[in-house]
């Protein structure tokens, strides 16, 4: 529950549709298009790409004006929000410019590239009272609710472990976006981003962490594995890897019980609870809308006139990226957007 300090100043918006901008035209950008039309609460007003032919064929297919450039973007009083999904290394200078325009931002994950990037946007969008949240829709998901709250319930008691892989074969490229150094490049922060926010759900903060990993040609982490151990003694264990592939098999174990997480780890479609050393589990399942459940979050936010959202804290978003941070710099992957090479 979020008190107080949590609400602002701005008027919520209670009494009609959330107008929404668009930054960026890609596929991530369709999906999230789809959502906002599949809600009550939301309607797409303006989109703007960094190739205005593209912003064209979206406006088209969506029925939408197209801005000329992402200033028009800013400027536009039409605007309430701004969905961001240009690639990382953008995300923290435009989100900044939207907040200095006075609109709320959904930021693709992650939500910068750096943690203090990170916490230049948040600090900036809660000092301007407006709401920014990670597009972390895993987060979002009634399944994942549910778990989070069985876990943390007690369900299985103590929780001891947890071990989850993601992995994504990616053709390699060296220009393609998840090899591509100034691209924001990587498989932590593309992929590894959704086993560790779920681990960290779960188990909990790294008191320590080891890495090990190894790097594309172009210098971008191609597989890395994260191994960390909580103040409460539980074991954290995550795999990402943009040149395998193989299902994708989360497990969370306890001193009562376990349960086993089914599908992708950042669109899991059930789960099954095993209570002591019961063999036969109980298989949770909820509907699943997949981004409309972070549009819906968000829109609850602005309604309620929050600058924060409770799915979405500030706090996960930045202590997350701290992880894959301190990961990245164990396997020397430096970005040239950084002043200087991390050093352990």
């Amino acid at each position: 529950m979020q008190d107080s300090a949590d609400r602002t100043a701005y008027r919520p918006i209670h009494d009609r549709k959330v107008r929404w901008g668009l930054l960026a035209a890609g596929k991530i950008a369709h999906a999230l298009a789809g959502a906002i039309q599949e809600t009550e609460g939301g309607t797409m007003v303006r989109v703007a790409a960094r190739d205005p032919e593209r912003a064209r064929e979206f406006a088209e297919q969506y029925d939408i004006p197209a801005h000329g450039t992402y200033e028009d973007l800013y400027a536009d009083d039409e605007v309430d929000a701004v969905y961001i999904s240009s690639t990382h290394p953008h995300h923290a200078e435009q989100a900044l410019r939207c907040l200095d325009a006075g609109k709320h931002v959904l930021i693709e994950k992650p939500l910068a590239l750096t943690v203090a990037d990170t916490e230049r946007v948040l600090d900036t969008a809660r000092a301007r009272g407006l709401l920014a949240m990670e597009a972390m829709w895993t987060r979002c998901m009634p399944l994942v609710q549910d778990l989070v709250g069985r876990v943390r319930g007690g369900q299985i008691g103590r929780v001891r472990s947890f071990a989850a892989a993601f992995t994504m074969p990616f053709e390699y490229v060296d220009t393609h976006r998840v090899f591509d150094l100034a691209n924001g490049g990587g498989a932590l922060l593309d992929i590894g981003i959704y086993p560790v926010t779920l681990a960290h759900l779960l188990v909990g903060h790294p008191t320590h962490l080891q890495v090990l990993g190894s790097q594309a040609p172009t210098g971008a982490d191609d597989l890395a594995a994260l191994q960390w151990m909580t103040a409460e003694g539980a074991v954290a264990q995550v795999i990402c890897d943009s040149q395998s592939a193989g299902a994708s098999r989360t497990v969370i174990r306890g001193s009562d019980g376990w349960i086993e997480v089914h599908g992708p780890v950042n669109a899991p479609t059930s789960f099954t609870l095993y209570r002591g050393r019961d063999a036969d589990g109980e298989e949770i399942r909820h509907p699943q809308h997949h981004y409309r459940h972070e549009v819906e979050e968000f829109h609850r936010c602005l309604q309620e006139g929050r600058v924060e959202s409770a799915l979405v804290p500030h706090a996960d978003t930045i202590a997350i990226m701290t992880i894959l941070e301190s990961a990245r710099r164990e396997l020397g992957v430096h970005y040239p957007q950084e002043d200087a090479p991390l050093t352990g």
